[in-house]
């Protein structure tokens, strides 16, 4: 099968399911027979552009909607090791952008190195915390509560209030910081 011939076979069979049609009821939209249809959704035809006139005006969609080729999977690799800190309390605490914030994605991801005896206080902000450790021991404040985390544990919260990140240790903790923003 022709690479177009698949995509356009590919494409028709996603429609049609989508808005869970029958082969009948898209030859009954379409003026196109049931067998070309399922033909041309298996591959075996190669349809003509009268004949995909004919089924995009049936179902009222462009032209074009059977050429459209799947989105290739992006991949994007991170190595912590490269990347550059952001530094605050006097180099004691260490946030890594892994990924930045992205508004069709609505959220980001950091990881979080906190030096051994220190803490650091963050302020208010807009969405959803979740912490995922990674190593040592962290103490949560979220308001007067107190959270212990052990290495493996994760917790959510509102970040809509003042939160701090304690580490009582003598070893350094790491954790994964996902910020999520709802609508």
């Amino acid at each position: 099968m022709e690479p177009i011939q698949e995509t356009i076979a590919n494409n028709l069979a996603k429609l049609r399911k989508s808005r869970a049609l029958s082969l009948d009821q898209v030859a009954e939209l379409t003026g196109v027979s049931k067998a070309m249809i399922a033909q041309i959704e298996k591959g075996k035809s190669n349809p003509t552009v009268t004949t995909l006139w004919k089924i995009a005006n049936g179902l009222q969609v462009s032209f074009s909607v059977f050429m459209k080729e799947e989105d290739k999977p992006v991949v994007t690799k991170i190595n912590i090791n490269e990347l550059t800190p952001m530094i605050d309390d006097d180099g004691n605490y260490l946030v890594y952008s892994v990924f930045p914030y992205n508004p069709e994605k609505k959220f980001e991801i950091y990881t979080v190195n906190l030096q051994a005896g220190h803490s650091h206080r963050a302020n208010q902000h807009l969405g959803e915390e979740y912490i995922l450790m990674k190593s040592g021991t962290l103490t949560l404040r979220v308001q007067d509560e107190e959270y212990i985390l052990l290495e493996g544990e994760a917790i959510s919260f509102t970040a809509n209030i003042v939160h701090s990140y304690i580490n009582a240790t003598d070893e350094m903790v790491s954790f994964y910081n996902v910020i999520y923003y709802p609508d």
